[in-house]
């Protein structure tokens, strides 16, 4: 699996339920969201002005997606929605690394850095890496079957890991027909 074979294939609407830790409260807090992730063409404006912004040639982009999510608090907490748009950008001739650019958007946290690392093991697990002065964030995504991903994260700031989370992640509507 390459970075484009991910992106085409989590492409569609998921339903996640996440566990997350946070650490320094030492309390664990579970939610549900709703994810749409949409294939955007390479010459789509948002792709290009994106690379643009990053001083990336857009020849170099290899794929886009746009991410929307829309939380389902269980408690009390104040509903949260936000998108952003990642456009992978290849570090070697197989797709397997490079960088994943990323529009700020509603719902992502300024101290995240907009550009990311990404690697695809042997396992195809995706991991992606973001790391700004002040944050380091390792995710890792693979897919336990053709409806099924699963999603680990953890987040470390300058007094060490803040915030650990696991998301399992279900399509909803099943897979699209092979074109």
């Amino acid at each position: 699996m390459d970075i484009i074979e991910f992106f085409e294939q989590s492409a569609g609407k998921w339903f996640s339920q996440r566990t997350s830790q946070h650490m320094a409260e030492t309390k664990s807090v579970a939610d549900s969201t709703d994810l749409w992730i949409d294939s955007l063409e390479k010459n789509d404006q948002e792709v290009l002005q994106l690379c643009q912004d990053h001083k990336v040639n857009p020849s170099l982009a290899l794929c886009a997606v746009r991410v929307r999510w829309e939380n389902k608090p269980l408690y009390k907490e104040p509903k949260k929605m936000g998108s952003t748009v990642l456009v992978a950008i290849a570090s070697d001739p197989h797709a397997k690394e490079g960088k994943l650019l990323r529009k700020p958007g509603p719902g992502i946290s300024d101290r995240a850095g907009n550009v990311s690392r990404f690697a695809i093991g042997n396992d195809n697990a995706v991991t992606i890496t973001t790391e700004s002065d002040s944050l380091f964030a390792e995710e890792r995504l693979w897919f336990a079957g053709d409806n099924l991903r699963l999603r680990t994260s953890a987040v470390k700031d300058e007094t060490g890991y803040s915030l650990l989370s696991f998301c399992s992640e279900i399509r909803m509507g099943g897979v699209k027909p092979k074109e």
